[in-house]
C-alpha cells in the first residue's frame, strides 16, 4: 500500500457537500445543485435497499433536471441511517460490484433524515407538504402488520396505539392516514402511495390494509358519510403497484474500510449491491411523478406477471438457497449456489414454479432464470443466507406457498417446493443448535421456539407452524401440501439436506 493509500485509508473527515468536490475523478458524484432540490417523496423505511434502488433513479432523474423530486427520507424505529447520513449532508456511496469489478457513485437524492419515534410532528409536517406528491415505502413485509388471514392485524399494540394517538403515530399506517386526513381538511390534494415492498399486488394489498385502518379510525371519531377518511382514501387516493428488484448485502466494516480508501474520506455507511436493477412500475401518479422510463424503469399498465415471476423465481430461490444453505453449512448465496446439490435443486424449484406465471404475458423466464444463475454466482456480493433467512413466516406465503398451491390445484409436481418449508421450519429449529442463536429472526419467533422445542411429530409440527403462520389459510388443498412438507422435515431431522435431496434424487457432495 502507498503512503497517499495508507493516509487517505486513516483518515476521519466524512463524505460532504464540502468533501464530495473533492473525491477521485473515477467517482461519479452528484451531477446537479443540491441545494435547488425540492423535497417532492418522503419515503418510509430508509433501508440500504432504498438507498441501492429507487433513491438511485431519483438521482438520476435529479442529474437530468427534474428538482422537484428530492427525498426526505423516514425510519420510522432506528436512529441508525440518520445517525450515518445527517453528518454527510444525506451523501452517501453506492458501491456497484460484480465478480472482477467494483464501480462507486456518491447519491445525493436524499436530502433530509426523519426518525418518526423522535420526531413524529416532524414526520407528519414532511408529509402534509403540498410539495410532496408521493410517499414511498419500504418497510419489509412484516411491518405492515396483516393478520394470518391477510387483514390488518387490529389489535396489535402499534396499530392500537395509531387509533388513541392520531398526532404521534408509530406505523405506517397511522403516519399515512393521519397525513391524508390533514391534507384533505387543508384542501390539498393526497398524495400517491407507492408500494416497493414484496407483497402480492402491494399497491392494493397497501390501499386495503389502509382503508381497514381508516375504518377503525372513523368508527373511533363517529365520522359518517362523505366525511369519512376510509371513504376519502378508497375512492380518491392512488395506490400503484411495483416490482423492485436488486440484490443488496449488508454492508460490513470491510466494505467501509475499503471504500474510505478509494474515497480518501469516510462514509458511515455506504451501501453495496449489484449491476442488475429492476423496477416495474404501474402508471398511476394523478400528481404527477419524475420520468422514471428515461432511466430504466417499466411503466405498465399491470405490474402483477412481473411481480409474480420475481417472487416465485427470484424470491422463491433466495428463500430455497438461504434455508438449504444454512442447513449445508453455507455462509453466503455465492456459496450456496456454487454447491451442485443446491444448483440442481435450485433449477428444478424453477421448473416446478414457471408453469403457475401466465403464458400470455410475454415473461421470458428462461432468459430470467438464466440472468438469476449469473446475479446468484456474484462473489463479489458475499449476500449472507443469515440476512435472507429473516422473516419467513411472512415471505413464503408468496414466494413459495403460492405457487405450492396453483401445482396441487393444476396437478402438476411440486416436491421441491415444499421441501423449502421444511427447510425454513428446520432452520428455525436448528438455532441455538447447530446454528447460531438469533442467527436470523422471525415475527413469529416466541411462539416458533416454544412449538419447536417441543419435538413433536413432524405431521403435528407442520400443522402446528402452518397454523400459527397462516399458511394455505382455510385451502382445501391445505392438508396435501402439509403431509407433503412434513415428509421434507423427516428426511430433514433426519440426516439433513443430504437425505433430503437424496430422496429427490439428487446427490449431495456431503454423502
Amino acid at each position: 500500500m502507498s503512503s497517499d493509500q495508507t493516509s487517505r485509508t486513516t483518515t476521519t473527515e466524512r463524505l460532504s457537500t464540502k468533501t464530495v468536490r473533492a473525491l477521485p475523478a473515477s467517482i461519479a458524484t452528484p451531477a446537479y445543485d443540491r441545494s435547488r432540490i425540492v423535497q417532492g417523496i418522503v419515503h418510509l423505511g430508509v433501508g440500504a435497499f432504498h438507498r441501492a434502488h429507487q433513491a438511485a433513479y431519483v438521482d438520476d432523474c435529479l442529474a437530468a433536471g427534474e428538482a422537484d423530486w428530492g427525498i426526505t427520507g423516514v425510519s420510522l424505529r432506528s436512529t441508525d441511517t440518520r445517525d450515518a447520513l445527517t453528518p454527510q449532508d444525506g451523501l452517501y456511496t453506492l458501491a456497484i460490484r460484480s465478480s472482477g469489478t467494483e464501480e462507486l457513485q456518491v447519491i445525493g437524492s436524499i436530502g433530509a433524515m426523519l426518525v418518526a419515534p423522535e420526531d413524529p410532528g416532524a414526520v407528519l409536517a414532511a408529509l402534509i407538504d403540498p410539495r410532496t406528491r408521493i410517499v414511498t415505502l419500504t418497510i419489509t413485509e412484516k411491518a405492515y402488520l396483516r393478520a394470518a388471514g391477510g387483514g390488518l392485524d387490529t389489535a396489535h399494540p402499534d396499530i392500537v396505539h395509531d387509533l388513541t394517538n392520531r398526532e404521534m403515530p408509530k406505523t405506517a399506517h397511522g403516519f399515512l392516514a393521519e397525513a391524508l386526513a390533514r391534507r384533505r381538511a387543508a384542501g390539498v390534494p393526497p398524495f400517491t402511495v407507492l408500494c416497493c415492498d414484496n407483497l402480492p399486488a402491494n399497491g392494493a394489498t397497501l390501499h386495503r390494509l389502509l382503508t381497514e385502518f381508516a375504518e377503525l379510525r372513523d368508527a373511533r371519531l363517529g365520522t359518517e358519510g362523505d366525511a369519512r377518511l376510509a371513504k376519502h382514501i378508497a375512492d380518491a387516493v392512488a395506490f400503484p403497484s411495483s416490482m423492485v428488484d436488486r440484490i443488496v448485502p449488508a454492508t460490513t466494516d470491510a466494505d467501509r474500510a475499503r471504500i474510505a480508501v478509494e474515497l480518501g474520506v469516510v462514509d458511515a455507511w455506504p451501501v453495496m449491491t449489484e449491476p442488475f436493477c429492476q423496477w416495474v412500475v404501474e402508471d398511476n401518479f394523478p400528481g404527477g411523478r419524475p420520468a422514471w422510463e428515461r432511466f430504466g424503469v417499466t411503466m405498465v399498465d399491470d405490474v402483477r406477471p412481473f411481480e409474480d415471476m420475481k417472487l416465485r423465481l427470484l424470491n422463491g430461490s433466495h428463500s430455497a438457497i438461504a434455508y438449504l444453505g444454512l442447513l449445508s453449512g453455507h455462509a453466503t448465496v455465492d456459496r450456496a449456489f456454487a454447491d451442485p446439490a443446491i444448483r440442481q435443486f435450485v433449477d428444478a424449484l424453477w421448473a416446478e414454479a414457471i408453469p403457475t406465471l401466465p403464458e400470455d404475458a410475454g415473461l421470458d423466464t428462461s432468459a430470467y432464470t438464466a440472468e438469476l444463475a449469473e446475479r446468484f454466482s456474484n462473489t463479489a456480493l458475499a449476500h449472507r443466507t443469515a440476512q435472507i433467512a429473516n422473516d419467513g413466516s411472512q415471505k413464503l406465503p408468496q414466494r413459495i406457498v403460492a405457487s405450492a398451491i396453483e401445482c396441487l390445484e393444476a396437478g402438476t409436481e411440486l416436491v421441491h417446493l415444499t421441501l423449502v418449508v421444511a427447510a425454513w421450519i428446520a432452520a428455525c429449529a436448528a438455532r441455538g443448535k447447530t446454528l447460531p442463536a438469533g442467527h436470523f429472526t422471525d415475527p413469529l419467533d416466541a411462539a416458533l421456539t416454544e412449538l419447536l422445542s417441543e419435538q413433536l411429530p413432524a405431521n403435528e409440527t407442520v400443522t402446528a407452524v402452518f397454523d400459527l403462520a397462516g399458511f394455505a389459510g382455510d385451502h382445501a388443498e391445505r392438508q396435501t401440501l402439509i403431509e407433503l412438507v412434513a415428509v421434507h422435515l423427516v428426511h430433514l431431522r433426519r440426516d439433513g439436506p443430504v437425505l433430503a435431496f437424496a430422496a429427490l434424487g439428487i446427490q449431495s457432495e456431503q454423502t
